[in-house]
């Protein structure tokens, strides 16, 4: 499985790891990560093991935004799929890290 989810000791900060191709495959999952979690949660979304990146994935981004009323932070991007979160302006949506 590409998605990992783990959850801070305080159960304040849910942290969502993609490895490999961020894509339509693992909408399902990605969305099953959070869909279930209190929108008051913080998310951090990992990309340090993200090897590709499409725009069902950014989508897949915004969705997550929208339940979690903005507490989202996208960690880790290799520098393609930062480039790719830039000309998106997801910059200035998300807070990259």
């Amino acid at each position: 499985m590409s998605i990992l989810v783990t959850e801070s000791d305080d159960g304040k900060i849910i942290t969502i790891k993609v490895d490999g191709r961020f894509d339509f495959s693992v909408h399902k999952d990605f969305r099953n990560a959070y869909k279930d979690i209190n929108s008051d949660t913080s998310f951090k979304v990992d990309l340090s093991n993200t090897d590709y990146l499409d725009s069902s994935a950014l989508g897949m981004l915004l969705l997550l935004k929208k339940h979690a009323n903005s507490n989202v932070v996208i960690e880790k991007p290799n520098d393609e799929i930062k480039r790719v979160l830039t000309i998106a302006n997801f910059d200035k949506v998300f807070n990259i890290t």
